[in-house]
C-alpha cells in the first residue's frame, strides 16, 4: 500500500500538472470505484483545481466551490499520468483489466488502476471541510510533530510497537512497509509495548520516524526526476528489511527474519532489534510448539 513518502510524490506530481486545470470529465470503469453519492460526482466535472493535500493514505484534489475528490489506493491501488496532446478530444482509454477511472484536465489525464481481482481502491467526493475532516483518522503528522507530542500519542495506549505505528488513529500515513524500516534504525523489536519504552528507547524511535519518512520522501522525489511516479512499490530494494527475508541485513549481515499473519508481514533482524531472539511465527510456532528454534543458530541447525 502506498504509504507518507509515496503519497507526498504523488500529490506533488498532482498539483505541478492539475493545480489552476480545469477537470474537465471524469470516466468510470468500475462502478464500485465511488463510494459517495452526495454531492453526485458529476458536480466535479467543470470545476478547477485549487490544491492538493495529504489525508493519512488518502490523496485529495480540492476543486473550486468546496469540493474535495478523494482517492484511497488501498492496497494495489496506482496513479498515472498522460499529457494532454494537439488534440484535446482524443484521450488514453482506460486499460482493460485493471483499470478503475480517469480524470481528463486540460492538461492530461490521470488515469488510476488497481493490479488484482479484490478492487479496494475508492473514490469519494465531499462537499466542504467537515464532510473531508470525516474521512480523517485523526492520526499524528510525524514529520510535524514534537517529541512531546509523539510520546503522548505513542503511549496513549499500550500496544506492540508494530500496531502503534500502523494505527491510522495514532500516527498519520505509516503503513507496514515504513513501519519495518523505522523499527530497524530505531533498532527496537516490534512486538515491545508502547509503555516500556525508556526515555533513550523513545528518543531513538522518534528519530527513527522523522528521518526514515524524511529520507524515504527525498529518494523518492530524486527518483521520479521530476517525472510521474511511476515505479510505486511497498518493495524496494533500498529497503533495510521490509519485503527482504532471508537476505542479509545491511548493518550486521544477518538474515533478515519475518512474521507472517494474515495477508501482512513483519520483517525485522534479530541481533539489531531482539537480540538475537526469534520471533515466533504464529502459524509456524503453533505448528512446532517447543521445537520452535528461539535463535538464528538454532534455525541454522534445524534447516541444516
Amino acid at each position: 500500500m502506498p504509504e507518507l513518502p509515496d503519497i507526498t510524490v504523488y500529490i506533488e506530481a498532482l498539483r505541478a500538472r492539475t493545480l489552476g486545470q480545469r477537470l474537465e470529465r471524469i470516466r468510470l470503469a468500475s462502478p464500485f470505484l465511488l463510494r459517495s453519492v452526495d454531492p453526485p460526482l458529476g458536480n466535479a466535472e467543470g470545476k478547477k483545481v485549487q490544491g492538493t493535500r495529504r489525508l493519512g493514505k488518502r490523496i485529495v484534489l480540492a476543486l473550486e466551490e468546496d469540493l474535495f475528490l478523494v482517492l484511497h489506493l488501498m492496497i494495489a491501488g496506482r496513479l498515472h499520468w498522460k499529457d494532454a496532446g494537439s488534440d484535446s478530444k482524443t484521450r488514453p482509454k482506460i486499460p482493460g483489466k485493471q483499470g478503475l477511472a480517469a480524470f481528463d484536465f486540460t492538461s492530461g489525464t490521470l488515469t488510476l488502476t488497481e493490479a488484482g481481482s479484490k478492487k479496494r481502491a475508492s473514490l469519494h467526493l465531499a462537499q466542504g471541510e467537515k464532510a473531508l475532516s470525516a474521512m480523517d483518522r485523526g492520526g499524528l503528522e510525524v514529520l510535524e510533530a514534537d517529541r512531546d507530542a509523539f510520546r503522548r500519542v505513542l503511549v496513549r495506549e499500550n500496544h506492540t510497537l508494530k500496531r502503534a505505528l500502523t494505527d491510522p488513529s495514532l500516527f498519520s500515513g505509516i503503513g507496514n512497509s515504513y513501519s519495518d524500516e523505522i523499527l530497524h534504525r530505531a533498532r527496537l523489536s516490534p512486538v515491545k509495548w508502547t509503555r516500556r519504552l525508556d526515555e533513550e528507547e523513545m528518543e531513538r524511535l522518534y528519530q527513527a520516524s522523522r528521518q526514515t519518512l524524511g529520507e524515504w520522501i527525498e529518494r523518492l522525489r530524486s527518483e521520479a526526476g521530476g517525472g510521474f511516479p511511476e515505479k510505486v512499490t511497498a518493495f524496494r530494494p533500498a529497503m533495510a528489511v521490509h519485503g527482504r527475508y532471508r537476505k542479509p541485513c545491511p548493518v550486521c549481515g544477518s538474515p533478515v527474519q519475518r512474521i507472517v499473519y494474515a495477508a501482512n508481514e513483519t520483517n525485522y533482524c534479530a541481533p539489531c532489534q531482539t537480540g538475537g531472539k526469534l520471533l515466533a511465527d504464529r502459524a509456524l510456532s503453533r505448528l512446532l510448539k517447543s521445537d520452535w528454534p528461539r535463535t538464528l543458530e538454532e534455525m541454522d541447525e534445524i534447516r541444516q
